[in-house]
């Protein structure tokens, strides 16, 4: 090209053009990539954790599966029940909301 205002527009256009298909290839790599899991605890529990919030503790995991088993959790592979997330044959006491949080949070993070 040569280097005149013609030649560094079409340099640049060309320059524009390579951007976009970077672009439009590594939207087509990321496509099967899982979406990730919100920071906020809050926003991956939803309405399950004002519930456990209410709750009385110490719980057992039982107790806890049989109150929220309905409730959905947001885990990287998507939504699953609560009673899913929490096993029941993983009888574990909770002393606290924040315990079963932290329990809860670690176990979608796996």
């Amino acid at each position: 090209m040569a280097d005149d205002k013609q030649g560094r527009n079409d340099q640049a256009d060309n320059e524009e053009d390579r951007q976009q298909q970077r672009m439009q290839a590594e939207a087509r790599t990321r496509a099967d990539e899982k979406e990730p899991v919100p920071d906020e605890p809050d926003d991956q529990l939803g309405d399950l954790g004002d519930a456990i919030d209410s709750h009385d503790y110490p719980a057992k995991t039982g107790e806890l599966v049989e109150a929220y088993g309905d409730y959905d959790v947001e885990t990287q592979d998507g939504v699953a029940p609560f009673d899913a997330v929490l096993d029941e044959s993983d009888d574990r006491t909770y002393d606290s909301s924040d315990d079963l949080r932290a329990r809860i949070l670690g176990l979608i993070h796996r």
